[in-house]
């Protein structure tokens, strides 16, 4: 199973980019992966082909409309079940012995 965090940003379409990042979120939600938006990014869970493909459609998407698209993303593969975006911060919770805020 694979995490990928990925954070895709238009260049030039002003100081708010949240209408592209929604466009971006919808795609995900359609696509059936587990995932959790946060302030920089969006992490989703799946097998590598389909989080490549989903990167694919974020960028498609937004080079309809966009001259210059900035992306960054990284994968964190690991044999075994899935679950991890949950998991891995559960196990930090446990070190910890409290809840974290997420």
């Amino acid at each position: 199973m694979v995490l990928m965090e990925f954070s895709m940003t238009p260049l030039g379409e002003g100081v708010s980019v949240s209408a592209y990042v929604a466009r971006c979120v919808e795609i995900v939600e359609r696509s059936g992966l587990d995932y959790r938006l946060h302030a920089m990014g969006t992490v989703a869970e799946g097998e590598l082909d389909a989080l490549l493909a989903l990167l694919q459609q974020c960028f498609t998407e937004l080079a309809a409309d966009c001259e210059r698209i900035t992306c960054s993303a990284k994968f964190d593969y690991r044999r075994g079940p899935a679950g991890r975006l949950d998991a891995k911060v559960q196990s930090v919770e446990e070190k910890l012995g409290r809840k974290l805020k997420c």
